[in-house]
């Protein structure tokens, strides 16, 4: 019983530092394209091929 006294404060304290971070983590943008970067690498710009030598 006495571990409970010890291990509830820890677990909410984990709970809510996650919780603050998830928030920053919203606040600071981190989630405002989650698909753009997942479709950038397929676009590639339109670069001439180089010439094969003969």
């Amino acid at each position: 019983m006495s571990g409970l006294v010890l291990l509830i404060p820890v677990a909410l304290a984990m709970g809510f530092a996650g919780l603050a971070a998830f928030i920053w983590a919203v606040r600071a943008g981190q989630f405002d394209d989650p698909d753009g970067a997942a479709t950038r690498i397929l676009i590639s710009p339109d670069l001439p091929l180089a010439e094969k030598p003969d």
